[in-house]
């Protein structure tokens, strides 16, 4: 089993240790075990995790989670220690304005997102990622579970023990079981997701089916409820007993005990942030939640930016704050708070860094870094024709920045020299997540709109514009589009792809050789470009570090005579040989009637 842990900022249990959870309101004891019992290698993964921070405990509780992964699958081991570890990973950075459920929730479908597609990839291998999947949030009075798979959550009040889950299964003949559900199965995710009302004494337990098929329900309760042993010894009897039992499979128990819990709930909290009142706007001098207000830095029909300083560090940052002109629009509201969730999941020194808040929000806003230069869009307004090494390097970190977005299963799709910043030793950071698409996620795909935004479009995938996602192909043709740009001070299809409304228009276009721009530009390098920044997607690069690679080192494909000019020579040369044809029988049908 693998558990991922940041010990300088959270409690993490793996199997062999015990965990007390504490805040000023809920407190939980824990334990976990788990062993490969007679196969192998062990597949199955568990975690407790209880951030160390006060305002997570507070408002994102603590997390158990159980994952199973399936051997006939090859990569069951892989996909099971990612499940586990990316749940808590990125339910921690869940922005305050996101209910567990929510959160939960999302998160799940970005990781069956991430699975399937490596599953994909070694589909002609037979090799898969899957994994069932069971996990708790101890948020509060309350415990939010989501479930996918045959693994399951069990619940021990008083006498009664209950089983929250339902295993997902297909019974078959000779009663075989197959799994009807599982993360990484398909590219859409159903997810079974409840609450349950904790009560102090409580006992949760998570166990994969290598341990309840093989423990009787009698057996469990009689563990549980033994006063003379701890959570983790608990854990260990339950995987012991199924050892003994005969058990065929992997063993994981987690067990979680309610010891003290808070007053009240979170609901109003959790209501009250939901419905956070817009700032107004924001002057110099004034103050919101500690931030005092330096200046305006950028305002438009959507947001405003600010420079503000925490009064209590001293730190410089910046507030993004949504425009009134959207107070009414559920929508708008929703992509802003997500725009947070986004930035503190993309981590990279190529992007810009979210500022994790740690004090209660009395108005919708959020924190980021500020980045202290310029953006790219004037760095190419003053550097004509750039030294060809500088423009590379520049390019090669807009593309780092943009895997950081890829491995994390989103798509920038509006990648633009204005949402680049250079910082004061000119390396690059991407400060913009508002048309950001996550994979996985239940929202539709909305195509890009840019209202009085111009040149915005320049950059946008055109599909994009028509209404059709194309993933990180699209990223691929922003950036083809603003190397470009770098290199000859033009766009690849002239002014006119803004004037474009419908796929004629776009057809009518014609990519225009970066070479009559820029004379240094090599063939092979235009060609890159080109092929980059192409209209039709079987012509676009489908990988962005291939269109990364070529831009560096010459593709031989691309240092051959274009067949197109090639025909046009052949036909040229053809038209030249028959006119001369012509003339000469021309000339002797002449001198043929001239000496008669």
């Amino acid at each position: 089993m693998t558990v991922k842990t940041d010990p300088a900022h959270a409690t993490d249990i793996a199997p062999g240790k015990t965990a007390t959870a504490h805040s000023q309101q809920l407190e939980l004891r824990a334990g976990c075990c788990s062993r490969a019992g007679i196969k192998p290698q062990n597949e199955d993964a568990a975690v407790f995790h209880w951030p160390a921070d006060p305002h997570l405990q507070k408002y994102l509780g603590a997390v158990a989670a159980v994952a199973d992964g399936v051997s006939s699958a090859e990569a069951g081991a892989l996909a099971s220690s990612t499940a586990t570890e990316q749940f808590v990973s990125d339910y921690y950075r869940a922005p305050d304005t996101w209910s567990a459920a929510r959160a939960g929730q999302k998160v799940l479908a970005s990781i069956n997102s991430k699975l399937y597609r490596k599953s994909h990839e070694f589909a002609q291998e037979e090799k898969g990622y899957l994994c069932t999947f069971s996990a708790l949030v101890f948020k509060s009075r309350t415990g939010h579970f989501f479930h996918v798979g045959d693994s399951r959550i069990q619940l021990l009040r008083g006498d009664k023990l209950d089983c929250l889950t339902r295993d997902h299964t297909v019974t078959l003949g000779h009663r075989r079981r197959i799994l009807a559900r599982a993360l990484g199965m398909d590219t859409g995710l159903q997810v079974d997701y409840g609450r349950v009302d904790l009560a102090l004494r409580d006992q949760l337990l998570l166990t994969s089916d290598g341990v309840h098929d093989f423990v009787p329900k009698i057996t469990t309760m009689e563990v549980l409820r033994s006063d003379d042993l701890t959570p983790q010894q608990k854990a260990e009897t339950l995987v012991r007993y199924a050892e003994e039992n005969g058990s065929d499979d992997n063993l994981t128990a987690v067990v979680v005990e309610v010891t003290a819990l808070p007053a009240t709930t979170l609901d109003e909290y959790s209501h009250q942030l939901t419905r956070l009142p817009f700032p107004p706007s924001l002057e110099p001098g004034m103050i919101l939640d500690g931030y005092k207000v330096e200046r305006e830095l950028f305002s438009s029909q959507r947001s405003q930016l600010y420079l503000v300083r925490d009064t209590v560090s001293g730190e410089t940052l910046v507030m993004k704050t949504p425009s009134v002109n959207y107070e009414d629009d559920i929508h708008y509201i929703d992509r802003f708070v997500q725009e947070e969730w986004i930035g503190l999941r993309v981590q990279s020194d190529r992007v810009v860094r979210i500022h994790r808040q740690n004090r209660q929000r009395t108005a919708l806003y959020y924190l980021m870094e500020y980045v202290e230069g310029c953006t790219l869009e004037s760095w190419i307004t003053r550097n004509h024709f750039p030294k060809p090494a500088e423009a590379f390097r520049i390019v090669r970190e807009i593309a780092e920045g943009l895997r950081a977005f890829h491995e994390q299963e989103t798509i920038h799709q509006d990648l633009k020299p204005a949402n680049i910043m250079l910082d004061g030793s000119g390396r690059v950071k991407i400060i913009d997540f508002g048309s950001v698409y996550v994979a996985g996620s239940a929202e539709v795909f909305r195509p890009l709109q840019h209202p009085g935004a111009l040149g915005t479009a320049s950059y946008s995938d055109p599909h994009y514009i028509l209404g059709h996602n194309t993933g990180i192909q699209g990223d691929i043709y922003a950036l083809a589009t603003i190397a470009y740009e770098m290199f000859t001070g033009e766009l690849p299809y002239g002014e006119e792809i803004n004037e474009c409304r419908a796929r004629a228009d776009y057809e009518q276009l014609r990519y225009r050789a970066a070479g009559q721009f820029n004379p240094v530009i090599p063939i092979w390098f235009d060609r890159t470009l080109e092929r980059g920044c192409a209209i039709d997607l079987e012509q676009r690069y489908h990988s962005l570090d291939a269109f990364v690679h070529d831009l560096g080192t010459p593709n031989p494909m691309y240092l051959r005579d274009d067949p197109a000019d090639r025909d046009a020579h052949n036909a040229s040369l053809f038209w030249k040989l028959l006119c001369g044809l012509w003339a000469m029988t021309l000339l002797s049908v002449i001198a043929l009637f001239s000496s008669n």
